[in-house]
């Protein structure tokens, strides 16, 4: 099993941290950025095409929750289901830039920020 380790590259295109995801320690997901299996995902593809990041760097919505692709039907069960603040996430990234974040996520082992 891989070790937590703090590396910006990590940061998926949502905002959420793939070096904390039990996914990518066990080698099972390379983490977003790599995972070309994961063509369904709207948000990845958006930020691929816009060569984004994340949703963190989007430049047509001042505010992400407006974004259908990344305020979705999935995204509200995710929020509920994990507690999962993605948006947090995203607003933590535009404030304190993605190496913090990512030295934050792997300090705290934990791949989102939670719903307060």
């Amino acid at each position: 099993m891989k070790e937590i380790i703090a590396d910006k590259e990590l940061v998926a295109y949502c905002g959420l941290y793939c070096g904390a995801c039990g996914k990518y320690l066990k080698e099972k997901c390379p983490g977003c950025h790599k995972n070309e299996k994961a063509s369904w995902c709207k948000v990845r593809l958006c930020a691929i095409q816009n060569n984004y990041s994340s949703c963190a760097d989007c430049k047509m919505f001042g505010d992400v929750m407006e974004c259908g692709k990344f305020n979705n039907f999935f995204s509200k069960m995710f929020k509920v289901l994990f507690k999962s603040d993605r948006n947090a996430c995203i607003q933590t990234i535009k404030a304190r830039g993605y190496d913090e974040f990512a030295i934050n996520m792997a300090a705290n082992k934990t791949m989102t920020l939670k719903v307060k």
